[in-house]
């Protein structure tokens, strides 16, 4: 297992951690109370050409090799996690396109994501399928020159701004995925508020009634939308996930170490009692592991190693619920100034539960692990060596 990032790594990580410092930290606890992002912070991002972080340089993103994008969603994810699910949903529907899509669909959309001129969000959600996406109702129907699509989305991460839609609907029976321009007639956009945790990441419902969008706005081919299309962006929204979890965990500990050591009660600074440095303890450890498997993770996508699967699922398992543990031990060392938002751990509490069902909840990503345990497991009680392709994964 490789830890250790390159110069190049290094450099790119200390630079989105100083534009998380100067641009978001300041603000997050603003936007959550507002349950609203700027569309300034949009602007900005673009222009720090974060937007791009998935797009190759050919068509005018920053191309990012997997661990520097890992990174980039820690540091955001340290700042505001709202932020960070723009991040995400925006490179699903670009990763979607760059993989799936057809050299005219990525040559019109692709440079548009990049420079931030179109903003992407992923619309798979429904009333009736969250974790069970077979649940799919949405319909899409052949028309004269494309597609009429029917159908009700909820919970669309960024959907109050976004400017293109990656849709998924039956199609004849078989699940497709479609491109669907916010103007088009038909496409309702209602927004929602009232969210537990990341409240900035401007959610809506879609509402599709006779939307007709032409045929080369279907990406891929009809039965691939779910098992292809969906799949392999959902793959990269956990991968983010995973790293902006990290990032929340060590939100909570910087939070936590800077009041104990200055907080004082029976006497002394609360970083005295056992009790305080039981969680700080845990806290670390449990931050500095979500980071390594999600280091792990990064290296076996950068390699194509197709046991990156099963190393985004545990990365997301485990930083997911480590954040919950580090954000819920925070909120406690803060006592009654953490039920407040006077601090940052009240948010960040609340935006961590978000990452248990966010991505795979963490009881399908149980289920998940599990079964792929006993097909990487050794193939005979005598060998004692993973399976070809799982180095690193299982003993």
């Amino acid at each position: 297992m490789r830890v250790q990032l390159t110069a190049d790594q290094q450099r790119a990580w200390e630079r989105f951690a100083a534009f998380a410092d100067d641009d978001l930290v300041p603000y997050a606890g603003g936007w959550d109370r507002a349950q609203e992002l700027p569309r300034a912070v949009v602007h900005r991002l673009a222009e720090a050409g974060h937007l791009g972080a998935v797009i190759p340089a050919e068509y005018g993103g920053a191309g990012l090799d997997a661990i520097s994008f890992g990174l980039l969603h820690e540091e955001v994810g340290r700042a505001c996690s709202s932020v960070r699910s723009l991040l995400t949903v925006h490179g699903m529907v670009s990763y979607a396109l760059l993989r799936w899509g057809r050299p005219e669909q990525r040559a019109r959309w692709l440079p548009e994501l990049a420079r931030g001129a179109c903003l992407g969000a992923f619309a798979v959600t429904e009333p009736g399928a969250g974790s069970d996406l077979a649940g799919l109702s949405a319909e899409a129907r052949s028309v004269p020159g494309g597609y009429a699509l029917d159908g009700h989305k909820h919970w669309i991460t960024f959907g109050q701004y976004a400017d293109l839609f990656l849709v998924f609907a039956r199609l004849a029976g078989r699940p497709a995925a479609f491109l669907v321009e916010r103007q088009r007639s038909g496409l309702t956009v209602v927004p929602q508020t009232g969210a537990l945790g990341t409240r900035a990441s401007m959610l809506a419902e879609l509402r599709l009634e006779d939307c007709r969008v032409p045929a080369e706005n279907l990406v891929g081919r009809p039965g691939f939308g779910l098992s292809a299309v969906a799949a392999s962006a959902l793959e990269l929204g956990r991968y983010s996930v995973a790293w902006g979890c990290v990032g929340l965990a060590e939100a909570c500990v910087r939070a936590s170490l800077a009041y104990a050591d200055t907080r004082e009660q029976f006497g002394q600074p609360l970083r005295r009692h056992q009790l305080v440095q039981r969680m700080l303890a845990d806290m670390v450890t449990g931050t500095s592991a979500a980071r390594l498997l999600c280091q792990q993770a990064g290296w076996l996508r950068e390699s194509g190693d197709p046991a990156s699967v099963h190393a985004t699922w545990l990365a997301k398992y485990f930083a997911s619920t480590a954040a919950v543990r580090a954000a819920d031990d925070a909120v406690q060392i803060h006592g009654s100034r953490g039920i407040g938002d006077a601090y940052p751990v009240q948010r960040y509490l609340r935006d961590a539960k978000v990452m248990e069902i966010i991505e795979g909840s963490t009881q399908l990503q149980q289920i998940t692990i599990a079964e792929s345990a006993y097909q990487l497991r050794p193939r005979s009680a005598g060998d004692a060596q993973p399976r070809q392709g799982a180095e690193g994964l299982i003993r």
